[in-house]
């Protein structure tokens, strides 16, 4: 007996057991006898050979052992859409709804209860009131009868169609066209061709407000060319398809306010500059897309880029982002009010993550969410001080100055510290004691080993010690009192910075922790009594 083969089936995707693959042909494979399948699955690791058998080609596959030949009762070429809903709720006539099973049904937001209901007029009232319907992994592969949906499911607003057997953009169109009020579609996990040339725009998805093509070998283009159709669009995930460049939307996507690009392999981080002139985009998800720097070329130090002028909330988790200074152009958007930027390399300039975090807080003046932790005011405060005197010297050295008229810091300070001025002006410049070397009081919280030596008794040998950065200068004296065994005389300390040798720095006041002094690991502290 003979496998029945649709007509439409070059192209179509099918379902052998639980894999998925596209066949790329159909016909007879001599010397066997028959009608076979040439198909491309999508876990090249199932197939056997790239469509050459016998040394002819029959087909071609991406992956050089992809392809397999199957016979056609092996594969199942789907189901319309609205008998996959009818399986999923327990809807079908062939369920034995109508002996007395129990079943529950999610109607938008209520719960309801129901037992043998063996009526179809009361089978199509409760398709009727469904407004959210998932069908993942139903094996969906076509709209099926023209109006059916329509007359059966008139109130659906949120369909999930991912991971189907969707062949084709107009399957999708073929099915949305039938439900008035679709606001929320995810179709991902669908290989499927999409419009290569521009369609005429219809009102099938003028009330779409979400749509997700994850993972649906959908191109920017592509992307482009479909949008005409999605006037009302709002919210666009569009992860792991291989987009690696982008074009600008003219008259397309203007409503849109969330764009997620993650896990695409972007051509470099100046491909945003397509994107960046979305009037109401305010969330941009770049998680993974292989970017290495962000730069605005339009505004210059301390100004505000017209790109992005809506983006609130950033995230460029997984990246190649090695250099501060495209942390520092993130201050130029104006909107820009959350950042997600864990897993790129120039957090790795800095071990200790509290600093991390507040020297980006300090570049980034608007910025209320940090890695999904709030920024509290007293928090940008410390930050922005403890900035503002860390990097003072460096301002001194690049020809900053206390007196206005006189300063004038460089270019390259003021590219890598663009927000410096500002926060001079904000808490004003800072003064000249606290530039000696100081590291800021909240920047680190860490143990220091350091060297404990007796210069005027050589007979004491130095000892090594860890102590934490808190440690005011009062409890250190108690623990080298019992350390070493002094009499209760009055102890002077200083230290000596293995930075600079020769120079000795007195540890002048027991309130203040060893933090203050700017001392580090590997400096020495010298006892005297």
């Amino acid at each position: 007996m003979t496998a029945w083969v649709p007509s439409d089936a070059l192209g179509r995707r099918v379902l052998c057991g639980t894999e998925y693959a596209t066949v790329r042909y159909v016909g007879s494979v001599p010397p066997t006898a028959g009608i076979w399948l040439g198909v491309e699955w999508d876990d090249p690791q199932r197939g056997k050979h790239d469509g050459t058998y016998e040394g002819t080609q029959y087909f071609k596959c991406r992956h050089p052992r992809g392809g397999s030949f199957i016979r056609p009762n092996k594969a199942n070429f789907g189901v319309d859409f609205l008998t996959a809903v009818k399986d999923r709720y327990g809807l079908n006539d062939e369920q034995d709804v109508q002996h007395g099973t129990e079943n529950t049904l999610v109607f938008g937001k209520k719960t309801v209860e129901f037992v043998g209901m063996d009526s179809i007029a009361e089978q199509q009232s409760q398709l009727n009131q469904l407004v959210d319907i998932s069908v993942r992994e139903c094996a969906v592969s076509h709209a099926g009868q023209k109006e059916e949906i329509s007359r059966t499911c008139a109130n659906i607003r949120h369909i999930n169609l991912s991971k189907n057997l969707i062949s084709s953009w107009e399957t999708v169109t073929a099915i949305a066209s039938q439900v008035q009020n679709l606001e929320t579609l995810n179709i991902s996990e669908n290989k499927m061709k999409f419009p290569s040339i521009s369609t005429s725009v219809s009102s099938v998805f003028s009330k779409l407000r979400i749509l997700a093509l994850n993972r649906t070998e959908i191109t920017w283009t592509e992307v482009l060319l479909c949008a005409p159709g999605w006037p009302a669009l709002e919210e666009l995930y569009l992860t792991s398809n291989n987009i690696t460049v982008l074009d600008r939307p003219d008259n397309v996507l203007q409503t849109l306010k969330l764009l997620d690009l993650s896990d695409n392999q972007l051509l470099d981080g100046n491909q945003l500059h397509l994107i960046a002139h979305l009037p109401r985009l305010e969330q941009l998800i770049l998680r993974n897309t292989g970017i290495s720097s962000i730069h605005f070329p339009d505004a210059g130090f301390g100004c505000k880029t017209k790109m992005f002028p809506s983006l609130k909330r950033l995230v460029i988790n997984d990246n190649k982002i090695s250099q501060w200074s495209s942390i520092n152009e993130l201050d130029k958007l104006p909107s820009l009010r959350s950042l997600q930027c864990h897993n790129n390399p120039f957090m790795d300039t800095e071990k200790n993550p509290e600093t991390l975090r507040q020297l980006i807080i300090a570049k980034i003046s608007q910025l209320e969410v940090l890695n999904k932790s709030e920024i509290l005011p007293a928090e940008r405060k410390g930050a922005e001080l403890d900035y503002r005197k860390i990097f003072g010297n460096d301002w001194l050295a690049a020809g900053g100055n206390w007196n206005p008229e006189k300063n004038k810091p460089s270019e390259e300070f003021l590219a890598a510290h663009p927000r410096y001025p500002s926060l001079c002006l904000k808490y004003g410049a800072p003064e000249e004691g606290e530039l000696k070397g100081l590291q800021p009081l909240t920047l680190k919280n860490q143990l220091l080993t350091l060297t404990i030596k007796c210069p005027e008794k050589p007979e004491q040998k130095p000892v090594e010690k860890k102590l934490p950065e808190s440690m005011t200068i009062q409890r250190v004296k108690g623990l080298l009192y019992r350390l070493l065994k002094i009499p209760g005389s009055e102890l002077k300390l200083s230290y000596e910075s293995s930075k600079l040798e020769g120079k000795e720095v007195e540890l002048d006041n027991d309130l203040k922790p060893l933090q203050f002094y700017s001392i580090e690991n590997g400096d020495c502290v010298l006892v005297r009594w």
